[in-house]
């Protein structure tokens, strides 16, 4: 994501481009990255970024691309421009996004009007369909905000509605929602120092964020071993079993373990939720959450998977592939 930049005095990134030899859509696709990236057209055919690292990289590949296109392409790092004040600049960019973010704005107006008609405990269908629609204005939202550089008044407010629609559709459908309940045993962080966890063979993405999180939150020295689905009855009295059939901490309901572990350590890091329903997603495949990137990540991990020599080799290389992941979240 772009760092949101200061708006007293940001700095600018002006660039320009020509293309003439080459047919419209192959001048559009420059046009469509520049778009993607909320690039303002600003004067003539100059267009115009906050100065940031991942501005002037984008930049710098585009002058690489329009050359390899037999065009001429440049830009500029600048202090400030002489004839317009930041501010106006700001406010341009500013209006763009609110136009950006008035498309949205209708789906969640459709939203609130099919909540209101649905009600408390409307049909499941209903709730699921709902449910959909918040999730895709969300992924919308994010999408835009990545290039809302000054933090817009429209995203703002918008972002508390869709907050707000979050909040009111966990009261639909209540009695679906009571049927999922599950009761999961509080454990106390203290009670689980220096141990062996055991899970089964061949991890994957439960057992590698699992690991992960039992590694950084729980228990910081803890080692880990496998065995086969079966083999439970090998593991010693002291040593703790987790993602297996009948282990300590493994599914609840329509819980993963990763889930399981958060309830019953009582972990509320906010990244870690964002990372839970990852897991969610890619271990239990139900659509409950649907989160662009995790197919990229499901896809990293297969092939950790089919690389690692062992077992030790593969979970090691999972777990620090979600330690990245929760950094770059914080």
């Amino acid at each position: 994501m772009v760092k949101k930049l200061s708006n007293d005095e940001p700095g600018w990134l002006l660039f320009f481009y020509s293309v003439p030899s080459q047919p419209v859509n192959t001048r559009m696709k420059i046009w469509r990255k520049l778009q993607k990236a909320g690039a303002l057209l600003f004067k003539g055919s100059v267009y115009i970024l906050p100065d940031s690292e991942d501005n002037y990289e984008l930049l710098s590949w585009l002058v690489s691309e329009v050359t390899s296109l037999k065009g001429e392409a440049a830009f500029l790092k600048i202090d400030k421009v002489e004839t317009v004040d930041n501010l106006q600049i700001i406010s341009l960019f500013n209006e763009n996004r609110e136009i950006d973010y008035q498309r949205i704005l209708k789906g969640i107006e459709e939203i609130e009007r099919k909540i209101s008609s649905t009600g408390i405990g409307g049909a499941s269908q209903s709730t699921k369909i709902i449910n959909d629609q918040i999730r895709k204005a969300q992924r919308d939202f994010e999408e835009i905000k990545k290039i809302d550089f000054f933090a817009s008044k429209k995203g703002l407010e918008l972002q508390a509605r869709l907050d707000k629609l979050t909040t009111m559709v966990k009261g639909l459908s209540a009695t679906e929602g009571k049927a999922q309940l599950v009761s999961i045993s509080p454990a106390r962080i203290e009670d689980h120092q220096d141990k062996t966890w055991v899970t089964r063979k061949k991890p994957f993405v439960d057992r590698f964020a699992s690991a992960w999180l039992i590694k950084k939150f729980i228990d910081k020295n803890a080692s880990f071993a496998f065995i086969d689905e079966k083999g439970l009855d090998s593991v010693g009295e002291d040593d703790i079993p987790f993602d297996i059939r009948k282990g300590r901490f493994t599914h609840a309901g329509d819980l993963c373990t990763f889930e399981v572990l958060m309830k019953s350590f009582n972990l509320k890091d906010k990244t870690l939720r964002k990372i839970s329903e990852i897991v969610h997603e890619l271990d239990l495949k139900d659509d409950k959450f649907r989160i662009p990137e995790a197919k990229g990540i499901e896809d990293i991990l297969s092939g950790i998977r089919k690389t690692a020599k062992d077992d030790y080799e593969c979970l090691e290389k999972g777990m620090a592939i979600f330690e990245m992941l929760y950094v770059s979240r914080i």
